[in-house]
């Protein structure tokens, strides 16, 4: 037996009837031996945490743009807590962990540059729009490995397609957003519970809000402070999970509408504020004018770093390449492309 396979047994051994087991999935759309080691969920795990897109996660923008200050969350911060805070609902519920973690820290490689700013430029600019789910699976099913992609498990794609939920409703009832498995409903919740902590964590730090402007009804139920807020949503979930019907990763009533309430304040108190907005309107900016000069100049996009996959459009292959840039490429490139640069002298 390899090791591999006592892993699998202790699963079966160990994990609730509800967790999906390595040995009962990993199906992957190109067949390949089963490592001797690693379960397959091991497996796409260090794929992703390997990747050159999950290290390019580390200069792109959470919520404050190429932050320069040491404390600031990035794409990459957000989703190594996103990864924590998961894992610790899965090993509570005893679901399967190495899952879980695979579908967290693959859910927000197709990000663009600039946050939700860039995405919304590029889904301007492209034919039938674009979206950093669909983009996400993307990069590990087509991008990454120079368009080999990575040969994902079907559960971990499914996870990382359908981990999103904008400013819709935060529990998913609809099986077509809603994970297949538990654990990818276990990021779902997550996301969430990492993203409004953090952000509203980072505004204070920036000075954009002060603790005492939280509503009170929001810090009655949620708790204060940010180990408070997590440590709440974190067991509310827990419990209301074994409570729940088979299936489902649920919330109790009181603290979705806390979360509700706290995401729309943020909206209007972090994320639409004039001093964060209007950077965000000059990286939109600076993404739109990249766009359209690769779209006239082919050979220019190669010539920068981009991919030319032969069964993609141009427009594929541009938007490609701008949302797989940091915050400093696309500046830099930006100054180098459209501003005059200093003369050397040789």
């Amino acid at each position: 037996m390899t090791i591999r396979e006592q892993l699998e047994h202790q699963e079966e051994l160990s994990l609730s009837p509800k967790a999906c087991l390595s040995m009962r999935g990993g199906k992957r759309e190109k067949e390949e031996d089963p490592c001797a080691v690693r379960t397959a969920f091991q497996h796409d795990r260090d794929r992703i945490l390997h990747c050159k897109s999950f290290r390019r996660l580390k200069h792109k923008t959470q919520v404050f743009l190429a932050p320069e200050g040491d404390h600031y969350r990035t794409r990459l911060t957000h989703t190594l807590e996103v990864a924590q805070i998961a894992r610790t609902v899965a090993k509570a519920l005893r679901l399967n962990e190495d899952l879980t973690e695979a579908i967290a820290l693959g859910h927000d490689l197709g990000h663009t540059p600039f946050g939700h700013a860039g995405e919304r430029v590029l889904s301007e600019l492209v034919s039938g729009g674009f979206h950093h789910v669909r983009q996400s699976l993307r990069v590990v099913d087509c991008l990454e490995k120079e368009g080999l992609g990575l040969n994902l498990t079907a559960e971990v794609r499914d996870g990382i397609v359908k981990h999103s939920k904008g400013r819709g409703a935060i529990l998913a009832k609809d099986p077509a957003v809603r994970a297949e498995t538990l654990e990818g409903q276990v990021v779902r919740l997550a996301d969430i519970v990492a993203y409004v902590n953090h952000d509203l964590d980072d505004a204070l730090r920036a000075g954009l809000i002060r603790s005492e402007q939280v509503p009170a009804g929001i810090v009655d139920v949620l708790g204060r402070s940010h180990s408070q807020r997590i440590n709440t949503m974190v067991c509310d979930m827990i419990q209301a999970s074994l409570g729940a019907d088979e299936g489902e990763i649920s919330l109790s009533p009181k603290v979705v509408e806390a979360i509700d309430a706290l995401r729309e304040w943020l909206f209007v108190h972090v994320y639409q504020v004039k001093t964060v907005h209007d950077d965000f309107i000059k990286a939109s900016r600076i993404l739109r004018e990249l766009f359209l000069y690769f779209m006239q100049d082919e050979e220019a996009l190669v010539a920068h770093g981009g991919d030319r996959f032969c069964e993609d459009s141009l427009e594929v292959s541009v938007a490609d390449f701008i949302a797989g840039m940091t915050d400093r490429f696309a500046i830099n490139l930006y100054h180098r492309l459209f501003l005059p640069q200093p003369w050397k002298i040789l």
